[in-house]
């Protein structure tokens, strides 16, 4: 019998966070830092590129991971304001978030786009987290499993794994505005994409991290890590807040 997927619980400071935020930061990594020895999950979060080299340094000695929120798809180049893998790994970050809704509606940033990043972050010795999801009219059209087919398809590297990939299903509606989708909503797509990776990558399809996103809070973690399908969470608002975000730490069971 394989061994459990070991969960991974990610934040994302989005646009928020500067030095003064350094210190919440500190207090994540300290009650990360408390249950390491038997914690059943594993940690990171996503600051913006200014603030990783700090941030690295702040959660030192910690199992907290630090991660970006995007990157490039080049290592280097005439790209004026962009920010490479390579330059995120000299920074510290082991992980980076490719193809979030956010970027993808306001960068308007493709599947193409989300593939060209993750392979770069691969390339770059980082986990990718891709992010998938479709919006409301989407869903209430009934087309909501085939967006996040086609994203999974085209925004997921051919030679993914689940030691170097992360796939996190965040329903664009729910992200910020306090709406969940119902806990069987959850599962069903949860499973779904876990068919859609079986059957694309074969056995280790089944090991792939599939983390939901979209406010998720200490009130309804618990809810939410308790469908079998669900190996994780992507966390927005929630994860600025120290005590907000060790609160949904500590909702993940061990497995």
């Amino acid at each position: 019998m394989a061994d459990p997927i070991r969960p991974l619980i990610a934040g994302n400071w989005k646009m928020h966070g500067t030095g003064a935020d350094l210190p919440e930061l500190k207090r994540i990594a300290n009650g990360v830092d408390g249950t390491k020895s038997d914690s059943p999950y594993d940690a990171v979060i996503c600051t913006p590129a200014t603030l990783i080299d700090r941030a690295v340094r702040t959660v030192v000695g910690s199992p907290l991971a630090i991660g970006g929120q995007d990157c490039h798809h080049a290592e280097k180049g005439a790209h004026t304001g962009d920010v490479s893998p390579a330059m995120l790994v000299e920074a510290g970050a082991s992980y980076v978030i490719v193809g979030h809704s956010e970027r993808r509606a306001d960068h308007g940033e493709s599947d193409a786009d989300v593939l060209g990043k993750a392979n770069g972050a691969h390339a770059a010795g980082m986990t990718a987290i891709v992010c998938v999801g479709e919006t409301r009219e989407e869903r209430e059209a009934g087309r909501a499993e085939d967006v996040v087919d086609g994203q999974l398809a085209w925004s997921v590297p051919e030679d993914a794994r689940p030691d170097d990939t992360v796939i996190a299903y965040e329903p664009v509606w729910a992200i910020g505005t306090g709406l969940t989708p119902s806990m069987h909503d959850i599962e069903t797509m949860h499973d779904h994409m876990r068919m859609q990776l079986k059957q694309r990558f074969g056995s280790s399809g089944a090991r792939f991290r599939l983390l939901y996103g979209g406010s998720v809070k200490p009130a309804n973690a618990a809810d939410i890590f308790a469908i079998s399908s669900v190996d994780g969470a992507l966390i927005g608002g929630a994860s600025l807040k120290s005590d907000d975000f060790l609160a949904i730490c500590a909702a993940m069971p061990a497995r």
